[in-house]
């Protein structure tokens, strides 16, 4: 009788449970990576209304001032737009004026572009002249990469701060 030989191919029980394992490991690992990645872009958007509705509150109280300030957002919010949606669109950006008037509930008078790129949509910026910042350009959008610079300026004698984009040389 001849025996013919062959390769052990089989897997045993253990080796191929051990592979579903690390499959199910590495599944979950993933998924809780990109859970605590969108907690972290919720938590500078939260930050950034926080703070930036602190030093708003802190230029109106002053007789007048104007300060070049810098935020961090979320890598996925390309513009922050500040809108009026009490008047009409105006200016280059004005195509955006329609898709972000969907998300117009209420008072809200700032808005993260492209939607949908943070949790929250918008909020409402108080004590900021928001018929003077969209005067020539409704919606006054300011790109963020990130980082959102811009400028709050308050006059001798005027009521309510006003948002510049800052000026980069």
């Amino acid at each position: 009788m001849k025996r013919v030989k062959r390769g052990q191919i089989e897997m045993s029980f253990g080796m191929i449970f051990s592979i579903i394992l690390i499959v199910v490991f590495l599944a979950v690992a993933f998924y809780a990576i990109k859970t605590f990645l969108r907690i972290q872009d919720s938590a500078e958007v939260g930050v950034f209304t926080a703070e930036i509705q602190e030093d708003v509150e802190r230029l109106w109280k002053s007789t007048e001032s104007s300060q070049d300030l810098e935020y961090i957002l979320s890598s996925d919010i390309k513009k922050v737009c500040f809108i009026d949606f009490k008047s009409g669109a105006i200016g280059d950006l004005s195509n955006l004026y329609s898709e972000l008037k969907f998300y117009d509930f209420g008072e809200r008078n700032v808005l993260f572009y492209p939607v949908g790129s943070s949790e929250t949509e918008g909020f409402e910026l108080k004590k900021i002249d928001i018929a003077e910042i969209t005067v020539n350009e409704n919606p006054f959008c300011i790109e963020s990469e990130g980082k959102l610079k811009l400028n709050l300026e308050k006059g001798f004698g005027e009521a309510l701060v006003s948002v510049n984009r800052v000026e980069t040389n």
